[in-house]
């Protein structure tokens, strides 16, 4: 009986240690729910990162999404990429993103996405970095970004010679 009990401990602690970090992956503020931060590496020497998120918003009201933070990066910017005569641009976003309720936005590579600019150090791929988001109604979220490989299914702007 108690080696039967052991095992169901051990189970439960293992699935308990396999679920903390993807529990803590997601970021509630309100009715704002903030899913995923992350970023990609950066080579040694890049002055310019990227950061990627989703946001849902279950309430009632409508709420913005106005600026940010990261510790790895002296200023964060929102910007959106399009492409005008088959040539990529990125912009910054000045007013914020907006988030309707009952709407999920998507920052990612090839849409909106947060600029990483004057980075302090390089981000390497399966380190974490903290960070912040700010909203109009829901205010300052402090939040954590994991720093992932790039994927073949997710295309990818260069952010080489981007002037911030």
């Amino acid at each position: 009986m108690k080696l039967a009990w052991a095992a169901q401990l051990a189970a439960v602690t293992v699935g308990v240690a396999l679920l903390g970090p993807a529990a803590a992956h997601e970021f509630k503020a309100g009715d704002l729910t903030i899913d995923h931060p992350s970023s990609r590496p950066s080579p040694p020497r890049a002055s310019v990162g990227v950061g990627y998120v989703s946001i849902r918003n279950d309430g009632t009201e409508a709420d913005r999404l106005i600026g940010g933070s990261a510790t790895v990066a002296a200023r964060f910017e929102i910007h959106a990429s399009t492409v005008e005569d088959g040539v990529a641009r990125m912009r910054r976003v000045e007013d914020g993103i907006g988030l309707e309720p009952g709407a999920t936005v998507k920052l990612a590579s090839g849409g909106a996405h947060f600029m990483l600019l004057d980075l302090k150090a390089p981000i390497v791929k399966g380190q974490s970095f903290d960070g912040t988001l700010v909203f109009e109604r829901a205010g300052t979220v402090p939040v954590r970004f994991t720093v992932e490989g790039f994927g073949v299914a997710t295309p990818s702007f260069s952010h080489e010679g981007h002037q911030p």
